[in-house]
């Protein structure tokens, strides 16, 4: 067996990772649960650390894959959806602000699902800038909340501004999406006729 071929196991480390971190979310959404914040915390800074592990090895090295392409994401939004369900829940977070960043979620697989089915394929989506700022503001809310409700660091000013920014970020990428896909819808049908 050449040398390549006994290391070729390697290539899977990514994706172990990954499901490493999904599986993380059990533990992860129970501590919360409990109102064990600091454990809860813990997880959150080690599934932080894996997400840039597995990232920075598959680009490194070439192991990117379609498995891996699916699994990432999933996992990322799946830890995302999770801790604002469990907040929500909480009330640490306004119940508003929980509706508004699930109903842009399901829009957006709502409407990628249908113009992928019935307009024609996307090759691969590009988040837009909207996207990244709310992204961003998301997990900061969360390790903002994190911290505090841990005793770890308690946050010298009021979480307000950042639940009404968290908000205005998810229905301006929202708006952007829509128009963006009913952009492409356009272009795709005029390449038709």
């Amino acid at each position: 067996m050449k040398p390549e071929q006994k290391l070729q196991w390697l290539s899977y480390l990514p994706n172990i990772i990954t499901i490493g971190r999904i599986i993380a979310l059990g533990p992860l959404v129970y501590y919360m649960w409990q109102k064990d914040y600091q454990t809860a915390l813990i997880i959150t800074f080690f599934a932080g650390l894996s997400d840039g592990l597995d990232g920075f090895l598959a680009k490194r090295f070439g192991w990117q894959g379609w498995l891996g392409g699916i699994l990432d994401p999933l996992a990322d939004k799946a830890m995302m959806m999770l801790c604002y369900l469990v907040l929500a829940w909480q009330s640490v977070i306004p119940l508003w602000l929980f509706v508004m960043v699930v109903l842009r979620d399901v829009l957006i697989v709502l409407g990628t699902s249908y113009y992928h089915f019935k307009i024609g394929k996307i090759k691969q989506a590009q988040p837009t800038f909207w996207s990244k700022c709310n992204t961003v503001l998301q997990i900061l809310l969360i390790l903002f909340l994190l911290l505090d409700l841990a005793d770890w660091w308690h946050l010298p000013f009021s979480m307000s501004w950042l639940f009404y920014a968290v908000g205005f970020t998810t229905f301006s990428s929202g708006i952007q999406y829509v128009l963006m896909g009913r952009r492409m819808a356009r272009l795709e049908q005029s390449h038709v006729n």
